[in-house]
């Protein structure tokens, strides 16, 4: 049954969006920089502010700053990264087991040079998942392939109280791998297959004659974000709201189903600048249908930050801006109530290739206004972090934008 006089909330996530001034363009951030007309409509006909998704002490990563964005306190509720994304990839978790994500990565005389591999083709990552199987043959390590370098090993019966420490690969592209491997409980298991698995990828038969057919360049795998099944109170219960996940990637889609909403797979979604922009909003306009609650999700902005392309980040934001947020507020205007909010979750600066916990600009327009909210007329010119600190709008906890999107208050 349509339901065109309900409300309907959407949120449209750029990963990694936001940025730091840049000598090359004038001391302006990517966001000033870039042509972004639809994200600039929105700004001047709703709310603009920075909001705080990294709670302080916590790393700066898209696991922490999406669960903010989708109404979550990551002090209470984090638990792990490849727990959610296990949770999507219909791995089931027990209580004493741990989710370990295991990125294909490209070592070079022992610098970390790509935490990607290249990119690496979703196929040849699920031959080298196996071959690692096969050669290791652990009782109680499981390996499951998962969407190009993100991958992930599932450890049954964990037998230590703490989780391993460990470091996400892309923050640490062009420095000593070796100064920071795993450590701490579990570690040295961790350390092992690392090692073991160079050796397993330069041998292997199979490895070789994938690496003909398929984009990459692996050297090892890396393993790290280990964690435990979540708990989460559904959204439908929290908010009411109910609906989906549009995205590449495991971790929002897991975070989603913790969240109580279900993914929407779109083909061509590659979490690239080559993904399929268009599809993504043609998703997002058909599921709202019958959906009241839909968050869209594109990471290339994040990805071409930590490539440190200047030239890639503009394109994927620009991107975003044209063929996602314009089409979507198109198709969501024949519904008299809608609300969407625009933001990255976290900034990933070119200067730095990894995240950062700095504050993140937000925008939230509102079909029906914001006559009468606290908020009334924190509107400006353009998306901006600059113009979203112009207003004087401040979120020192992240999980709150959700409220001020559905209540139009705090």
């Amino acid at each position: 049954m349509k339901r065109n006089n309900e409300a309907k909330y959407a949120i449209l996530l750029g990963d990694g969006m936001a940025d730091r001034p840049i000598d090359s363009l004038g001391g302006k951030t990517l966001l000033e920089y870039a042509a972004t007309p639809n994200m600039d409509r929105l700004a001047s006909g709703g709310i603009m502010g920075m909001a705080r998704t990294v709670p302080e002490g916590m790393q700066p990563g898209s696991d922490i700053a999406n669960l903010s964005i989708l109404g979550y306190d990551p002090r209470t509720s984090f638990s792990g990264r490849a727990p959610l994304e296990a949770i999507n990839m219909g791995i089931e978790l027990g209580e004493k087991d741990i989710a370990i994500r295991c990125n294909m990565v490209d070592i070079r005389d022992g610098i970390m040079h790509d935490f990607s591999a290249g990119h690496i083709a979703s196929e040849f990552s699920a031959v080298i998942m196996h071959e690692l199987a096969v050669a290791l043959a652990l009782e109680g390590i499981e390996f499951y392939p998962g969407v190009s370098y993100r991958n992930i090993v599932v450890w049954r019966n964990y037998p230590h109280t703490d989780l391993p420490e460990s470091t996400p690969p892309h923050d640490i592209q062009g420095s000593p791998a070796a100064d920071h491997l795993p450590r701490g409980a579990g570690a040295e298991l961790l350390n092992r297959i690392m090692e073991e698995s160079a050796g397993i990828i330069a041998s292997s038969p199979a490895i070789r004659d994938a690496k003909l057919k398929y984009k990459g360049s692996p050297s090892s795998v890396w393993l790290w974000g280990c964690g435990k099944k979540p708990s989460m109170e559904p959204l439908t219960k929290r908010f009411g709201l109910r609906g989906h996940t549009i995205s590449a990637v495991d971790l929002v889609h897991g975070l989603g189903r913790a969240a109580g909403l279900t993914p929407i797979q779109v083909p061509g979604a590659t979490g690239y600048i080559d993904t399929n922009y268009s599809g993504k909003a043609a998703a997002l306009i058909k599921g709202m249908k019958e959906a009241n609650f839909i968050f869209l999700h594109v990471e290339s902005p994040d990805e071409s930050g930590h490539e440190g392309s200047l030239e890639h980040k503009l394109q994927a934001i620009e991107d975003f801006d044209r063929k996602i947020v314009g089409p979507v507020m198109e198709g969501l205007s024949v519904y008299p109530d809608h609300t969407v909010l625009v933001c990255p979750d976290h900034p990933t600066p070119i200067s730095l290739r990894t995240h950062s916990s700095d504050p993140i600009p937000f925008c939230i327009y509102a079909s029906r206004g914001w006559k009468g909210s606290p908020c009334e007329g924190k509107n400006a010119p353009s998306f901006s972090e600059k113009s979203g600190a112009s207003t004087g709008l401040y979120l020192a906890e992240g999980h709150r934008l959700i409220e001020l999107m559905i209540n139009k208050k705090l």
